[in-house]
Parts: C-alpha cells; sequence; structure tokens
C-alpha cells in the first residue's frame, strides 16, 4: 500500500490545500471545520506519510501529483489564489 493510500479524503483534501499555500485558518474554512480539525488531519497525515512538517508535506504533494489531487477535489488555482490576497 502506498502512503497516500493510507490517507482519509479529508486528510487528502487538508494535504492538497496545504500545497497551495492555504493556512489552517483558510483551510478550516475551505472544508468547514475549525483550526484545531486542521491541526488533527495535519498530524494524522504527518504520521501516514513520515513528514514532519507543511514543507515536506507540500513536497510530497508535489512530487505525488499534486495536480491530479485538485482535479480530484475539483479545487481551482484561481479559488485558492484569494486566500493569498486576503
Amino acid at each position: 500500500m502506498q502512503p497516500r493510500e493510507r490517507l482519509t479524503m479529508k486528510e487528502m483534501q487538508v494535504a492538497l490545500l496545504v500545497w497551495q499555500g492555504l493556512t489552517n485558518r483558510n483551510i478550516a474554512q475551505t472544508i468547514g471545520t475549525t483550526e484545531q480539525v486542521v491541526k488533527n488531519y495535519l498530524r494524522n497525515t504527518f504520521d501516514k506519510l513520515g513528514v514532519w512538517s507543511r514543507l515536506e508535506l507540500a513536497l510530497y504533494v508535489a512530487s505525488h501529483g499534486g495536480l491530479k489531487w485538485s482535479e480530484e477535489f475539483g479545487i481551482r488555482q484561481e479559488e485558492v489564489a484569494g486566500y493569498h490576497r486576503a
């Protein structure tokens, strides 16, 4: 089993949003939850993928088909870009 296959759909979505540069607050707003829940998703994701930081997580997503993940969740770059301006 590949490490990515161990992730839940929400963990994959959070990982994708980290890769796209969103903060925990922005991620929580995007998926309709709290920052604490996002932190829990991140902690579980770090453990499952064997990474230690948001940067390592972003690099993992980038090197394992991040653009395909975007398509899978229907998240367009222009939707994410709005958070960078806020």
